[in-house]
């Protein structure tokens, strides 16, 4: 049986742009994070954040 039988199709067809919300960045922000559930911050390549390995 195919999973797609009870998808639902997206309607919105608009793509979407994220700015860098770094301070007085206007770049594209390319690279989305987020805690859990809450909303994704947007960052570009220059002021992302580095992220550290849970079992490191």
């Amino acid at each position: 049986m195919s999973d797609e039988m009870g998808a639902n199709r997206r309607n919105d067809s608009a793509l979407y742009e994220h700015f860098c919300e770094h301070p007085g960045c206007k770049k594209w922000g390319g690279f989305g994070f987020a805690l859990g559930k809450s909303e994704p911050t947007w960052f570009c390549f220059e002021h992302r954040p580095e992220w550290k390995p849970r079992h490191a």
